[in-house]
C-alpha cells in the first residue's frame, strides 16, 4: 500500500478576497496528480462570505475534506490540519498556490521512502506581489541565517512534526522558518528533490510588514541559539539585518552539517552576509 499524503490548506473569505479561481486551480491540479493516495484537508477560519458554500461543493464532489471554525492564524490552522491528517507525509500549501507538475508527489514519495527522509526541499517559482516571477532555489547551508526554501516546496513526515510539537504559534509570520530551523539544528534528515513542482505567491503581510518580520526573526534566533551563544539586541540586529553572525556561534552551527561540508558552509554564510550587507547599504544611502 502506498503511503497516504496529506496536503493542508488554510482559507478565510477566499470568495470575497478574489482567491476562488486560484483555489480552484490548486484543487484541480492536485486532483490530477498521478499519485493515487492523497487527502486534501482545508482548515477554514470561520469564513463569513460564500467560502463555506464553495468548500461544501468541492467536498461533495470528493476533492477535499474541510473544517470551518475560528482560529488564531495560519499556523494555528496548519496545526489543526496536522492533528486531523492521516498521512505519513504532510505538505502545506496556500489557497493561491499550486503544484504545476502532476507527477511530483509520486516522485517525492518514492524518493523519501527510498532515503527514509524526514523532510524534502526543492526549488519553486515565486510570484512576487509586483507581478514578476523568480525561481527560489534552496539554500540549505544558509538555513541558520535566512529562510532557506519555500515552505510550499517541502514535504514532512507527520511523525517528525508531532515529535517537534508542530508549528510554534507565537510566531504569526515566520513559524515555518522556526520549524525548518529546528529540524536542521537537530539533524533531521532532509533530502533535495531535483524538480520544480510548486508555484507560490509571496506573502503580502511579510512583504509589507518588514519591521514585524524582523522582530519575529530576532525572537526565532534568540529562541534557537540562546543556549549556544550569549545574544544581546546589538548582535541580534546584525544577525537579522545583514546575516552577520558571531564566529563562535557559526562554529557551533557548522557542526550540524557533515565534516566534509564545513568549508562550504562557512563560504555560503559569508556570501549571504556580503549580499545582505550590500543590500542594507543601498537601502540606507
Amino acid at each position: 500500500m502506498e503511503p497516504l499524503v496529506s496536503i493542508i490548506t488554510t482559507t478565510h473569505n477566499i470568495v470575497e478576497n478574489g482567491q476562488a479561481d486560484d483555489f480552484s486551480l490548486l484543487v484541480t491540479l492536485l486532483d490530477m496528480q498521478t499519485y493515487p493516495n492523497i487527502e486534501h484537508i482545508i482548515i477554514d477560519n470561520a469564513s463569513t462570505d460564500d467560502t463555506v458554500v464553495l468548500l461544501k461543493d468541492y467536498k461533495n464532489k470528493g476533492y477535499i475534506n474541510f473544517y470551518s471554525e475560528p482560529d488564531t492564524g495560519k499556523f494555528n490552522g496548519y496545526n489543526k490540519g496536522i492533528l486531523r491528517a492521516k498521512g505519513k507525509y504532510i505538505s502545506f500549501i496556500s489557497c493561491d498556490d499550486f503544484y504545476h507538475d502532476i507527477t511530483a508527489i509520486r516522485d517525492l514519495v518514492t524518493l523519501m521512502e527510498a532515503e527514509n527522509a524526514d523532510f524534502s526541499f526543492s526549488p519553486a517559482y515565486c510570484r512576487h506581489p509586483e507581478g514578476y516571477v523568480f525561481l527560489f532555489a534552496p539554500a540549505m547551508y544558509n538555513t541558520f541565517q535566512v529562510m532557506p526554501c519555500p515552505r510550499q516546496s517541502m514535504f514532512f513526515k507527520k511523525s517528525v512534526l508531532e515529535k517537534e510539537n508542530y508549528f510554534d504559534e507565537k510566531f504569526k509570520l515566520m513559524a515555518d522558518y522556526d520549524l525548518i530551523l529546528r529540524l536542521v539544528l537537530k539533524k533531521y534528515k532532509g533530502i533535495y528533490f531535483d524538480g520544480n513542482y510548486t508555484t507560490y505567491k509571496a506573502g503580502q503581510v511579510l512583504t509589507n510588514e518588514a519591521e514585524r518580520g524582523n522582530n519575529e526573526a530576532k525572537m526565532i534566533f534568540h529562541k534557537n541559539y540562546k543556549t549556544l551563544y550569549p545574544l544581546n539586541n546589538e548582535v541580534l540586529d546584525k544577525m537579522v539585518n545583514i546575516s552577520e553572525f558571531p564566529k563562535e556561534l557559526l562554529n557551533k552551527l557548522a557542526t550540524r552539517f557533515p565534516d566534509e561540508d564545513r568549508d562550504l558552509f562557512f563560504e555560503r554564510c559569508e556570501q549571504m552576509h556580503q549580499l545582505r550587507l550590500e543590500a542594507y547599504r543601498q537601502r540606507n544611502q
